[in-house]
């Protein structure tokens, strides 16, 4: 038996751009369900510790909602923390619950994260909210929003590497086919990379479907450790074990123009991927990882979390992904 965490169960709503007749606790309610279903579990009584990943208190008026949600799920008085970290919100609630089992300080933990951010709000009452995440005494108060910040990097790319705007609509086009395959997605399109290119410009060189969508959703994990999962999840004894090999984490300066060597790529991300890389023993990560799933807020983030995930060479990102390596 491994002593690495393990992922004992996992549930997830519906994507959707409104869940007009649900708010953040219901959502996690149908994800808790089908987490329980996966797990073949009755309820949350082994459950030691629970752990929340929310970023848009603004979005739903709340303060304090990694509370709200451990009492909405009936997790008094058990610990319960909650997790922040914008984008990468989501990973760095693994990270820590990883963390947690890792040091003994519980056998199991319960990692959900909700968002209700899709038509709630309209787009400029959202982007003014996101921009609130930015350094707002020198970003946000000269009206610098994400969307804006997101495409100064691209642009920089553009002009160091040579990135095409083709490359990135390739992205944009190829992964909303994708979701044609995902039961939950939110919208799946069939569209052309012309369609993408003659969309709506955005922040050039971002157009509109160079860009996600906001959505409501939620989703929750079960992580513990193997003699846990293996006393407390009856799902779990009849599937293949799925190890928490490794994790990594990595900053930058959260104003864009202080970032050092330069803004093309994400050195965070490069530091993440190679502290993940070397916990879990992965000398190639091209040919050691079958699956994997990338933030991709705009179409080029794909391209630059390829290079710096290190797949392929700085620059090379867009070439290879309009290749079809990706």
């Amino acid at each position: 038996m491994s002593s690495l965490p393990v992922i004992a169960a996992v549930g997830c709503t519906k994507i959707a751009s409104e869940h007009r007749d649900c708010n953040a606790r219901d959502l996690l309610a149908d994800a808790l369900l089908d987490m329980l279903a996966d797990a073949g579990m009755a309820g949350l009584d082994a459950v030691e510790h629970g752990l929340a990943s929310y970023e848009s208190d603004h979005f739903n008026m709340q303060m304090t909602m990694g509370a709200i949600l451990h009492d909405s799920i009936g997790m008094m008085p058990k610990p319960g923390l909650r997790v922040e970290g914008g984008g990468a919100t989501g990973a760095l609630a693994l990270r820590t619950a990883w963390a947690h089992i890792q040091s003994g300080l519980c056998d199991s933990i319960l990692v959900y994260g909700v968002e209700k951010n899709g038509r709630g709000l309209s787009s400029r009452t959202a982007n003014q909210l996101f921009a609130l995440s930015a350094d707002v005494d020198w970003e946000t108060a000269i009206g610098g929003t994400y969307t804006g910040f997101y495409a100064a990097m691209m642009r920089a790319h553009m002009a160091k590497y040579g990135t095409r705007e083709e490359q990135f609509a390739h992205v944009a086009a190829r992964n909303r086919g994708n979701a044609a395959f995902n039961p939950i997605a939110q919208r799946p399109m069939d569209i052309s990379i012309d369609d993408v290119l003659r969309s709506c410009p955005v922040a050039e060189p971002y157009k509109l479907l160079d860009c996600s969508l906001l959505s409501d959703g939620a989703a929750c994990i079960l992580l513990a450790s193997e003699a846990w999962a293996r006393a407390h999840v009856p799902a779990y004894q009849s599937r293949p074990a799925v190890y928490f090999t490794g994790t990594g984490c990595g900053t930058d300066t959260m104003r864009l123009g202080d970032r050092y060597p330069h803004i093309t790529n994400f050195r965070a991300k490069q530091q993440a991927a190679q502290a993940a890389y070397a916990m879990a023993g992965i000398r190639d990560p091209l040919r050691e990882l079958d699956v994997a799933e990338v933030y991709d807020s705009y179409s080029g983030v794909e391209i630059q979390a390829v290079e710096d995930q290190g797949w392929v060479a700085q620059g090379a990102g867009g070439q290879a992904v309009a290749a079809g390596a990706f």
